[in-house]
């Protein structure tokens, strides 16, 4: 594979399904509102959160505000419901739309969480980057569609 497919920014579609909550603060910041999970398998409980990434306006990390909610087996879900409006309300006015971002990584208490590159394995793959962890979005060339994989 050639060194340069590697993204180096991407775009998302604003849209009404893992990309509803994203866009711009009144401030110029690019925000992306989610909710990453850990599947539950049988011998782990995995874990639901609610994550609020935000980002300057050349699409660097600035800041990350993670939830932790706990096994989905046992969410409130209307706890849940108010936690996530509650991230949402606190950016002020927002303007839904495309936001264009770097792939980053944090560690949110021993979890790597984010929009995370997936380099090619064999020559036949494509460089990737997916939102984990649930890797419930993922991004392919080209990287400017704003189009994801779910």
């Amino acid at each position: 594979m050639i060194e340069n497919e590697r993204p180096e920014k991407i775009a998302i579609e604003h849209d009404d399904y893992h990309a509803r909550h994203i866009g711009r603060t009144s401030d110029g910041r690019q925000f992306f509102l989610t909710t990453p999970f850990e599947p539950a398998y049988p011998n782990r409980e995995g874990c639901e959160y609610i994550a609020l990434f935000l980002f300057d306006l050349d699409g660097n990390l600035i800041e990350s505000r993670v939830d932790t909610l706990g096994p989905r087996a046992t969410l409130d879900a209307d706890a849940c419901r108010e936690k996530y409006e509650s991230r949402l309300n606190e950016l002020g006015e927002v303007y839904f739309q495309r936001i264009e971002v770097k792939p980053f990584a944090i560690n949110h208490n021993g979890v790597e969480m984010g929009l995370i590159v997936r380099e090619p394995e064999e020559e036949e793959d494509v460089w990737a980057v997916e939102l984990l962890p649930g890797n419930y979005m993922a991004f392919f060339e080209p990287w400017d569609s704003g189009v994801y994989d779910t």
